[in-house]
């Protein structure tokens, strides 16, 4: 499978992340030609090979002409709907779009019709967003990941007046859609509301760099040549090497002294009820010798602040540690084998499509073992057998 990891530690811009796949093998001339058939002026593209921090890449400018055209989501669905793009590309622009109206109608108090876009809908950003959704379009890769996105600090000047950073808008796109960001090296706006969106719609899964043999890399520059760090993103496109399947969990842990283990398991219930994937309890030792619990909580990256909400609100701690990891699986598969103790279920675990793992559903197993008044591991050892017997050779 062809897959791509954007390495956005120095932030993401729209033509960060255009600049980033022309490094990588997009050809940018007919990159341009599709985005000409928006049938917009106002700009000229230009691309070049510059230096930021020590590090080669691709700077994707359009060169538009300041402009006073406040265009709202309509304008926009309908300069995209007449452009002669694919009609993927255009659903996927039409949705990052979509993205960015409704985090700032949100912000606003408006609704997402009522928004004009100002900065995001001038042309520049039409172009950075129609381009991003070409170059995806041309790399041809399967499936997107993302490195956490670095926020930045201080403030940025922009059509609402001096914000602070990171803007309102990059805030809410990201909370939607559930995007782990970290703190960063930039004293400035790390990513702008265009770059947040175009990633929370291209990538699959935010997280740490997947199993993959690179087969290309593309550095996209940042219009600021920073001080503190290269001002680029990258991007690392080549073949998974991971298992099957795979996704990001979030893993939340506190570690709790002083509360009952009669309270700690009604909450380890409570959350697993929630929809937690795991919930479980290590002991440890705290300061000055106290005997405590590390409670671990694993759940899906958006249901985060749902599980965080009900330990806090249980009053078992006044500090959570969260962190999202990558998380590899079997393919699994559960099929039913007949035995003499009756139907007994199993779970078969598949690795790049060779059995790894056979495992009787103990509950069966158990409940045959009553039955039959038989001992359980006799169950477990027949519907194994009988699981490989029925084995196609």
């Amino acid at each position: 499978m062809k897959i791509g990891y954007f390495d956005s530690f120095a932030g993401a811009a729209g033509d960060m992340v255009v600049g980033a796949m022309i490094d990588a093998g997009v050809d940018a001339t007919v990159l341009i030609e599709q985005i000409s058939t928006l049938g917009i002026g106002g700009y000229s593209i230009e691309t070049s090979r510059v230096d930021r921090g020590g590090i080669s890449a691709v700077l994707f400018d359009p060169n538009a002409a300041e402009e006073h055209t406040h265009r709202n989501l309509a304008d926009i669905r309908q300069i995209i709907d007449n452009s002669g793009l694919a009609d993927s590309v255009k659903a996927r622009a039409i949705a990052i779009f979509q993205i960015i109206a409704v985090a700032e109608a949100k912000v606003h108090g408006v609704t997402v019709d009522e928004v004009h876009f100002h900065e995001v809908g001038a042309v520049d950003s039409i172009v950075d967003v129609v381009a991003a959704c070409v170059a995806l379009d041309m790399l041809g890769v399967e499936k997107v990941y993302c490195s956490a996105l670095p926020m930045g600090s201080g403030t940025v000047k922009c059509a609402h007046g001096v914000l602070s950073v990171p803007v309102p808008a990059t805030v809410e796109i990201l909370r939607t859609a559930a995007v782990p960001v970290v703190a960063g090296l930039g004293t400035t706006e790390m990513v702008t509301p265009t770059g947040a969106a175009i990633l929370a719609n291209f990538a699959d899964s935010f997280t740490s760099l997947p199993d993959m043999v690179v087969d290309n890399i593309g550095y996209g520059a940042g219009q600021r040549d920073c001080t503190q760090y290269p001002n680029v993103v990258r991007l690392m496109v080549g073949t998974a090497t991971m298992p099957n399947e795979s996704d990001s969990v979030c893993v939340i842990e506190t570690n709790i002294d002083d509360s009952t283990g009669e309270i700690i398991g009604y909450v380890a219930e409570k959350l697993m009820t929630a929809g937690a994937l795991d919930v479980y309890t290590t002991a440890i030792t705290m300061k000055s010798g106290r005997p405590a619990v590390k409670l671990t909580v694993i759940c899906e990256v958006e249901m985060a602040n749902q599980f965080e909400d009900i330990i806090f609100a249980e009053g078992l701690t006044l500090g959570l540690r969260r962190q999202t990891m990558h998380r590899s699986k079997l393919e699994r598969q559960i099929v039913t084998v007949d035995t003499v103790y009756g139907c007994i279920s199993i779970k078969v675990g598949r690795r790049n499509g060779q059995i790894v793992s056979v495992k009787p559903e103990f509950k069966d197993c158990q409940l045959a073992a009553q039955t039959n008044k038989a001992a359980v591991t006799d169950i477990i050892r027949e519907a194994t057998r009988v699981f490989y017997k029925d084995l196609p050779k």
